[in-house]
């Protein structure tokens, strides 16, 4: 298993390619499993930078080379796999995004287990999704805030 769940030197902004403005940043992110996981169990990530949390809402998922997307969109890629040595891409809508420098960097990600599902006693979990809203809760939780840098382009 990783001993971290953050890449580092992942840490870059993004630009809006219409109009090359900045509109947030991106970080490298490891799967806290011995084995890798189907995409579509991914509820969605607990995210916080310098003490900023990011709610689900500005968060998109990159893996497999494929587009970033939401974690309800995520819901429908029931055969694509993220295995267990890939980093996949966490993209955090903030305008401006990141000054140059270090930041405090926490990640932590909700999933479901992928050993079946029996009706009788796992319903109750799929309806009462929880997706990370703190640190500590989730899998690979408590995450340990991590220190990365962010150079000028």
């Amino acid at each position: 298993m990783p001993k971290r769940t953050i890449e580092e030197g992942s840490l870059r902004n993004f630009t809006c390619p219409e109009s090359g403005k900045v509109i947030g940043f991106k970080f490298g992110v490891r799967l806290p499993r011995y084995r890798g996981n189907m995409v579509s169990l991914i509820n969605g990530y607990y995210v916080s930078v310098d003490g900023e949390e990011f709610p689900q809402d500005k968060i998109r998922f990159q893996i497999n080379g494929k587009e970033p997307r939401t974690f309800e969109e995520l819901k429908t890629a029931v055969w694509e796999h993220w295995n267990y040595q890939d980093t996949a891409y966490l993209y955090i809508e903030k305008e401006g995004g990141l000054a140059p420098g270090e930041h405090t960097v926490t990640a932590v990600v909700s999933n479901f287990e992928q050993y079946g599902y029996n009706p009788a006693t796992d319903q109750k979990r799929v309806d009462e999704i929880t997706v990370p809203t703190a640190a500590g809760i989730g899998l690979g939780g408590p995450s340990a805030p991590q220190t990365l840098s962010l150079e000028e382009d």
